[in-house]
C-alpha cells in the first residue's frame, strides 16, 4: 500500500460486495488495495475525493462497431472511442463487419489493429468473423487473440459480410467448439424476414411488420438446436424478442452453453413512441412494444438476459433517409447508453448496483477480461466513471462525440452525469475536455 500514487475516495464506491464509503488505493495502473473511507493516505499519493459522487467500474461494451478503416465516415476509432470514455465505457469491443476489410482473417485483423494503435481513446478488443467460406481462418484468428467470432443467420446488410444458412452454421460452430471458443450470433430467420409483409414507406409499424419476433424465435431455436448437439459455447446477440425467453430458460436447463444480451434502446424506447418517418430509431431487430419491454426488463433480474450492450451501428445521415425500408439500420448510442439504461432502471427499482453488473462484470466475463476489467476489485486495471446519479441533462445531438451525430434519444431527459473517467488510474475525461489516446489494444490471451 505504501507505494500506492493515487487514491480516490468516494462516500459510495460501487463493489462486487455493494456500495460503500471508500477509498481506491492505485498503483501502476491497477487497484492494489480498496480501504475504509477514512484510511491514511499513503506518502506521496495524490488523493482524489469525489464526495458523493459515485465510483464505478468502467464499462465494458462488447458490442461496437468502429467502421474503420473502410467506412470511418460512417465513425471511427477516434471518434467512437471518445464517444464512449464521455460515456463511462473504458473498454469496447468491435465487431467484425461494415469495416473494409471485415475482420474475417488474421491479415484483416491485422489491419484493423494497425488503424486503430494510435487513435483508441479507451482499451479496444475485436471479435473475429465466421463466414461460409473461412472456416479454415478461425483457429488462427483465435490463436491472433480476438475474444470470438460473429455470424449472422440472416443477411447482414453488407455483401462482403454473408450470412449462414444451416449446414454452414454447423461446419463454422464445430470448428469454433473444437478449441471451445465463443460464437455470437445475429439471430433472425431469413426465410421467416423473406415472408413478412414488405411495405416500403414511413410507417413505423410497417417496418415492424418486416422483423417478427418469429424470425428471432425461429433463429433461436436453431441455434440451440445446433449448440447443444455440439456442445458449443453460443451468445445472443441484441435480443429483442421477449417470446425467446423460454426457449433460452429451458437451453439452460438442458445444459446449453447460452448466453443472452440486449440493448439500451429495446429498455428504454418502444415501439409506440417512434415517429414516421425517424428512422434514426431503426435497427434489426427492431425496438418492439412496452409489454414485450416490461418482459425483456423482467429477465434481465431474473437473470436470464446476462448483460446489456449498445450495439453501437451508426451511419451517415443521408442514409437515415424517411423510409424504414431502405434507412440503414442502427442506433448509435455509445455515448448515452449508462445515462439511458440507469434512467430507466431507476424507474423500475433497481439500483447502480444491477447497472454496472449488467453493463461491466457480466460483459467483462463474457469476453474472459473478467480478470482484468468490470470490478472495484484489487489486482483489476484501475478503469473508473464518475458518476452524479441524481443529476440530469438533455440530448442534443451537437454535443455527442459520435462522427455523425444522428441519435434516437435527442430531446431526451436522462439521469446520470459522466464527470471524469479514468483509464489504468489517468483521467482520460473530465467536464468535456480529454487528453490524448491512451487506450490499449486487448487480445484474449494478453
Amino acid at each position: 500500500m505504501s507505494d500506492a500514487e493515487l487514491v480516490l475516495r468516494s462516500t459510495r464506491v460501487i463493489t462486487p460486495e455493494g456500495t460503500r464509503a471508500a477509498s481506491v488505493l492505485v498503483s501502476a495502473g491497477k487497484i492494489t488495495a480498496v480501504l475504509g473511507y477514512d484510511a491514511e493516505v499513503p506518502s506521496g499519493a495524490r488523493l482524489e475525493d469525489l464526495g458523493d459522487n459515485v465510483l464505478l467500474p468502467g464499462l465494458v461494451d462488447t458490442h461496437v462497431h468502429v467502421n474503420d478503416p473502410g467506412r470511418t465516415e460512417w465513425e471511427g476509432f477516434w471518434t467512437a472511442t471518445r464517444a464512449a470514455a464521455a460515456g463511462g465505457i473504458t473498454t469496447l469491443v468491435d465487431m467484425p463487419l461494415n469495416s473494409l476489410p471485415p475482420t474475417t482473417t488474421v491479415g484483416n485483423l491485422r489491419v484493423k489493429q494497425e488503424v486503430a494503435a494510435d487513435k483508441a481513446h479507451i482499451d479496444v478488443g475485436f471479435w473475429g468473423g465466421a463466414l461460409p467460406d473461412n472456416v479454415k481462418d478461425l483457429r488462427p484468428l483465435h490463436e491472433a487473440g480476438v475474444f470470438g467470432f460473429k455470424a449472422f443467420l440472416s443477411p447482414s446488410g453488407v455483401d462482403e459480410f454473408p450470412h449462414l444458412e444451416r449446414d454452414p452454421l454447423a461446419r463454422s460452430m464445430a470448428e469454433i467448439a473444437a478449441f471451445d471458443g465463443l460464437l455470437i450470433v445475429h439471430a433472425e430467420d431469413p426465410h421467416l424476414l423473406a415472408s413478412a409483409p414488405q411495405q416500403p414507406g414511413p410507417k413505423y409499424a410497417d417496418f415492424l411488420a418486416s422483423r417478427p419476433r418469429d424470425a428471432e424465435d425461429t433463429a433461436i431455436a436453431q441455434l440451440i438446436r445446433e449448440a447443444k448437439a455440439l456442445r458449443a459455447r453460443v451468445h445472443v446477440l441484441h435480443l429483442s424478442s421477449s417470446d425467446a425467453l423460454p426457449l433460452i430458460t429451458e437451453a439452460r436447463a438442458d445444459g446449453v452453453r447460452i448466453t443472452v444480451e440486449t440493448c439500451p434502446h429495446y429498455l428504454t424506447l418502444t415501439a409506440e413512441e417512434v415517429p414516421d418517418g425517424a428512422s434514426e430509431f431503426k435497427c434489426c431487430p427492431p425496438i418492439r412494444e412496452s409489454a414485450n419491454q416490461d418482459l425483456l426488463w423482467q429477465a434481465l433480474a431474473d437473470g436470464t438476459i446476462d448483460c446489456i450492450v449498445t450495439d453501437h451501428s451508426p451511419s451517415t445521415a443521408d442514409l437515415k433517409t424517411d423510409d424504414f425500408a431502405t434507412a440503414w439500420g442502427g442506433i448509435s448510442g455509445l455515448q448515452l447508453s449508462l445515462a439511458a439504461v440507469w434512467t430507466e432502471a431507476r424507474k423500475r427499482g433497481h439500483g447502480l448496483e444491477d447497472v454496472v453488473r449488467w453493463m461491466s462484470a457480466r460483459t467483462a466475463e463474457l469476453v474472459g477480461l473478467d480478470d482484468r476489467k468490470g470490478a472495484i476489485v484489487a489486482g483489476r486495471d484501475a478503469d473508473f466513471a464518475v458518476l452524479a446519479p441524481d443529476e440530469t441533462f438533455t440530448v442534443d445531438p451537437a454535443a455527442l462525440q459520435h462522427r455523425n451525430r444522428v441519435t434516437a434519444y435527442a430531446g431526451k431527459t436522462l439521469y446520470g452525469v459522466v464527470k471524469s473517467t479514468w483509464l489504468r488510474g489517468e483521467r482520460i475525461v473530465a467536464d468535456g475536455e480529454f487528453t490524448d489516446p491512451k487506450g490499449r489494444l486487448l487480445t484474449r490471451t494478453s
